[in-house]
């Protein structure tokens, strides 16, 4: 089962996932930081205000949040506990119609179904940053608590290194908060290597091994356990040997017990070895995964992009072999793309098509391309009436997705959509071609969900000689007519340098050709979108090769 759904994650969550079905969820949604990530995302006017939120840290109180907090507060469906209903009606009372009460109340929705999809079983990690982390983890107590799970963890993961130039401490961290379901949660101790300082603790033995040392007591006040004469020796009055006669002997036959001079053993002188212990157990501060370098192999581009090694821990720490992984904020897939390679099964949800777009690609440059018909899409319009559907959304916030859908869908998920804010100027994305070993030329793409006329082609032409690209390519759902076909011939031809090949300076796609025929773009096509992701080794575990030199910004 690997699913990946295009859409609201709140409609998916609530329609499209059963009760009991899942062993972990991870997510890592946009943090309350007013952060503007502009790399995926830049329109940003008034018109694209709910639009951006999907692309952009910073939350702004609307018709959504609006609706969100009256079904919370009257407790629509009888979906929420008396401590979240009470916890959000504080919340309106001292945030107010906040930015940050419409980021914790789309959160609460969200995490209300999410245990509602949970197996008993299951575990929950909630990724986040200090703005909001502790609002959250009231949520989180609110929405599991009171259901039979618990508070597990607050987990300190130090991403970077700090060149603070600002008047307080260096934010150097994230916090990922960890719940459980029940209290028969999933469990696999991992460890993690000793540190040179640790190792320092060590030392070496007639054999050359490296050893530390371990009590042979333990405390034991108010009974008589453990209270028994060995090889000359008493426990102290308040503790007593640790372990049984039959043990102790075992182990000094195996000469792992350091001696006093007079030859009795020492109470705290079990030898341990270095080269028989797992590791260190995982503790709550993580500080030996790095996030991705700018010249990491597995860097994609991807603003908030985690690297697979704090995933892998997660993964391997809370499910099996098989179970079945969430990620409702699946962004450019790192969750995905462990727990295929971990193999476990896995759903991902996004509400934008280039999330999509990028996951589809790095899975298929992960695993193959016959990965991806193990992969079942939903949302993802297959016929006309799908694509229909998708154009004339009423939902702002997926307002442009049919435009990147159409643009990402023609150019095999290589063109670049327009990031410019504010008035797209005629362009919803850009294509590089190769005319050369190390020359480029630029297409531009516009998309039309409406009516289409004549003129629209000799809008597009005027457009794409402004902006110095040898074609333009029209994406139209109504079907293009003859004059418009006759008015795209008459734009002239551009010649390949390299493939002598000649093309209409102007190309009208419809999405009927998409969709029925498979109509894909027919250009050299050079340049990836977002770097290739490094191909996966099955056979190893991701290495953390990651420096910590870029600076937190």
């Amino acid at each position: 089962m690997n699913e990946l759904y295009y859409g609201d994650n709140l409609e998916i969550l609530r329609n499209k996932l059963k009760d009991n079905t899942i062993d972990l969820c991870y997510i890592d949604p946009p943090f309350n930081s007013k952060r503007n990530y502009f790399q995926i995302y830049n329109n940003i006017g008034k018109e694209d205000q709910a639009q951006a939120q999907a692309f952009i840290d910073t939350w702004t109180w609307n018709v959504l949040a609006d609706h969100a907090v009256q079904e919370i507060l009257t407790n629509e469906g009888g979906r929420y506990t008396r401590q979240t209903i009470e916890l959000i009606k504080g919340f309106h009372a001292v945030l107010g119609c906040s930015g940050l009460l419409a980021y914790l109340v789309s959160i609460t929705q969200r995490v209300n179904e999410i245990q509602r999809v949970l197996k008993p079983t299951g575990s929950f990690y909630l990724h986040c940053d200090p703005t909001a982390s502790h609002y959250l983890k009231l949520i989180l107590d609110s929405v599991f608590c009171p259901r039979g799970g618990d508070f597990l963890n607050e987990i300190t993961w130090k991403r970077t290194n700090s060149h603070n130039t600002a008047k307080r401490y260096g934010n150097v961290a994230d916090i990922i908060l960890f719940y459980a379901k029940s209290e028969n949660y999933c469990w696999n101790q991992q460890h993690s290597t000793y540190s040179q300082e640790q190792r320092k603790r060590y030392k070496l033995d007639e054999s050359g091994r490296l050893y530390t040392c371990q009590d042979l007591t333990a405390s034991r006040p108010d009974s008589n356990s453990g209270k028994f004469e060995w090889r000359g020796t008493m426990p102290p009055a308040s503790r007593g040997w640790g372990y049984t006669l039959e043990q102790l002997e075992t182990w000094w036959d195996e000469e792992r017990i350091v001696l006093k001079k007079d030859g009795r053993p020492r109470m705290d002188g079990l030898k341990v070895y270095l080269d028989e212990m797992p590791g260190k157990p995982l503790q709550s501060i993580w500080t030996d995964i790095k996030r991705i370098a700018n010249t990491s192999d597995e860097r994609l581009g991807y603003p908030t992009q985690k690297p697979e090694a704090l995933l892998e821990r997660i993964v391997q720490v809370s499910t099996n072999e098989g179970d079945v992984i969430l990620d409702a904020y699946c962004g450019c897939g790192t969750t995905v793309a462990v727990a295929q390679r971990l193999n476990r099964n896995w759903i991902g949800i996004d509400i934008t098509y280039q999330s999509i777009a990028v996951i589809l690609k790095r899975l298929e440059e992960h695993f193959g391309t016959t990965i991806l018909d193990t992969v079942t899409l939903d949302g993802i319009p297959k016929d006309m009436a799908s694509a229909v559907a998708l154009a004339n959304k009423k939902d702002d916030r997926l307002r442009k997705e049919f435009e990147k859908w159409a643009v990402l869908t023609y150019s095999k998920n290589q063109a670049v959509i327009n990031d410019k804010k504010g008035a797209d100027k005629g362009v919803d994305g850009v294509v590089y071609i190769a005319t050369g070993k190390h020359s480029t030329e630029r297409v531009i793409f516009q998309v039309k969900s409406g009516k289409v006329k004549r003129s629209d082609v000799a809008v597009l032409n005027s457009d794409r000689l402004r902006e110095k690209a040898v074609m333009g390519i029209l994406i139209t759902l109504k079907e293009p007519t003859s004059a418009m076909i006759q008015e795209a011939v008459e734009t002239g031809v551009y010649r390949h340098p390299s493939f002598q090949r000649e093309y209409s300076c102007v190309q009208i796609v419809s999405i009927r050709d998409m969709i029925n025929d498979g109509k894909r773009i027919d250009l050299p096509l050079p340049h990836h979108v977002l770097k290739t992701a490094v191909q996966a080794d099955m056979d190893k575990q991701n290495q953390l090769l990651l420096d910590n030199a870029d600076a937190d910004e």
